[in-house]
C-alpha cells in the first residue's frame, strides 16, 4: 500500500486504525513517498525512544526548511520536547519539578471544583433546552482552567490562550498552508508579548513563597553563565509549551473518552458499580484513541531497523496511535478492556521524553469523565459530530450531546 502523510485518504480523519494494521502487518518499518520512515510497531518505538546515542529529538534540522528564520521556528526548537541532552535534561528539570506529584498535591481538590461547576452549566443549558456542546461547553475548558492555574494567569486574560494554543500546534501538521503559518506565527507573536510582561509583573511580586509553576520556573530563571537551569528566552517559550502539551491534548483524551463510553453502556454501568476501576479506563482510552498519534526523530548514526541498514540523517515518524493497537503488545487491542494491567500504551511517549504533565492529564481526565458519566450515565453523542482535521493530533471540533439518565 501507499501511504503519505500530507495526501490521506478520504476516511482517514475519521478512522486511521485500519490503515495503521496494514502498515503494522505489511510493511511496519514503511519507507513514505516523500522521504523517512514510518513506524507502526510498538517494539519499535519503544526502542527509537530508549536509544538516544542514534535517534535524535532536536528539530531544528527538519524546521528550518518548513518554518525558516521564524517566531515558530524559534519557539518549537526551544521548547522541552523537540531538545535533546544537555538542554533538554536542563529545562526538563526546572518544568519536572514544578509537575512533579508533589508540587500538584492537592490539585485532585481543584479540578472536581472545576468538573462540578462545569456539570452543573450543562444541567443549566439541558434544563433551558439550549444544544450542548462535549468540546465547547465542557472539555476545552477545563486545561485551560487547570493550566491558566498553574502558571497563575489571570482568569479575565486567559481568553486568547485557546485560539493561540490550536495554531501554534496546528503548524506541526505534515503540511502546513500559508494561512496556517502565518496563524502560528502571529500566536507566538503575541503569546510572547503576553508572557513577557506577566512575567515582568510577577517579578516585581514575592516569588519565594509562591508555589504556582510560573513562580517556580521564575526561580529557575538566570543569565547565561549563571547557576540557572532556564535562561530568560527559555522560560517564555516553555510557558507556551507547557500550555500547548497540556490544553489541546487533555481536551482530546477528554472528548474521545465521552466518544467511546458513550458507545460502551456495559463499561459505564462496570465503572458505576467499580469507580475504583476509573484509572483503567482512563489507560484504555489514552491507548485506543491517542490525543497524540505521531512522533517523530532523525537518526544521527546509521541503524538497522526492520531486516535493513538505514543510514545517519533518515527521518523517522513514530506511529504512537499505531503502536497503541499492536497485537503482539495488546490482546484483542481494538477491544475496550477494564483489565489489561500493566497498560504500557505510548500515548505520553517514552523514554527521557516521557509526558511531564501526565498526572495532571490523568487527574483531570478521570474527574472529568467520572463526574459526567455519574450524573448523566446514559448520555449520547447526537450526529453532525465533527472531528478535528488534524493527523498528529487526534480529537473532535464539536461534539453534540444528550444527556440521558440522569438529573
Amino acid at each position: 500500500m501507499i501511504f503519505d502523510l500530507t495526501r490521506l485518504p478520504d476516511d482517514f480523519i475519521e478512522n486511521p486504525h485500519p490503515y495503521y494494521a496494514a502498515l503494522r502487518e505489511c510493511d511496519p518499518v514503511y519507507e513514505m513517498p516523500g522521504g523517512g520512515l514510518f513506524l507502526t510497531r510498538h517494539a519499535d518505538l519503544v526502542r527509537v525512544y530508549k536509544d538516544r546515542q542514534t535517534f535524535s529529538s532536536d528539530k531544528k534540522v527538519e524546521f528550518y526548511p518548513k518554518f525558516g528564520d521564524s517566531l515558530l521556528y524559534q519557539h518549537h526548537t526551544t521548547s522541552l520536547v523537540f531538545n535533546d541532552a544537555p538542554l533538554h535534561t536542563r529545562v526538563r528539570r526546572a518544568i519536572a519539578g514544578a509537575l512533579a506529584p508533589r508540587a500538584i498535591v492537592g490539585m485532585d481538590v481543584v479540578v472536581r471544583q472545576l468538573v462540578d461547576g462545569l456539570v452543573n452549566d450543562l444541567a443549566a443549558r439541558r434544563q433551558a433546552g439550549k444544544p450542548i456542546d462535549a468540546v465547547a461547553h465542557f472539555a476545552q475548558n477545563i486545561p485551560i482552567e487547570v493550566i491558566g492555574n498553574l502558571l497563575a494567569i489571570p482568569r479575565a486574560e486567559r481568553e486568547p490562550l485557546r485560539d493561540w494554543s490550536l495554531a501554534i500546534l496546528g503548524a506541526l501538521e505534515p503540511e502546513i498552508s500559508q494561512q496556517q503559518f502565518d496563524e502560528g506565527e502571529n500566536a507566538v507573536r503575541e503569546f510572547l508579548a503576553y508572557l513577557e510582561a506577566l512575567v515582568a509583573r510577577r517579578r516585581t511580586e514575592d516569588l519565594e513563597a509562591a508555589g504556582d509553576i510560573m513562580a517556580r520556573l521564575i526561580r529557575e530563571t538566570g543569565e547565561a553563565g549563571e547557576d540557572a537551569n532556564l535562561l530568560p528566552h527559555e522560560l517564555l517559550q516553555n510557558c507556551i509549551f507547557i500550555l500547548n502539551a497540556g490544553h489541546e491534548t487533555t481536551t482530546n483524551l477528554i472528548c474521545s473518552g465521552i466518544f467511546l463510553l458513550a458507545q460502551r453502556p456495559q463499561i459505564v454501568a462496570q465503572l458505576a458499580e467499580n469507580p475504583e476501576l476509573w484509572p483503567a479506563a482512563i489507560e484504555e482510552i489514552l491507548r485506543m484513541e491517542s490525543p497524540n498519534q505521531l512522533g517523530n526523530r532523525r537518526a544521527v548514526a546509521d541503524f538497522e531497523l526492520g531486516g535493513r541498514s538505514w543510514p545517519a540523517g533518515t527521518l523517522i515518524t513514530l506511529g504512537m496511535g499505531a503502536a497503541n493497537r499492536d497485537p503482539a503488545m495488546f490482546d484483542q487491542p481494538d477491544e475496550f478492556r477494564l483489565d489489561r494491567g500493566d497498560n504500557q500504551h505510548l500515548a505520553f511517549a517514552g523514554g527521557v521524553h516521557v509526558c511531564a504533565g501526565n498526572s495532571i492529564a490523568r487527574i483531570e481526565g478521570q474527574i472529568a469523565l467520572a463526574s459526567l458519566f455519574r450524573r448523566w450515565p446514559g448520555l449520547q453523542v447526537e450526529g453532525g459530530l465533527r472531528r478535528s482535521p488534524r493527523v498528529r493530533f487526534r480529537g473532535f471540533e464539536f461534539m453534540p450531546l444528550t444527556l440521558d439518565g440522569g438529573a
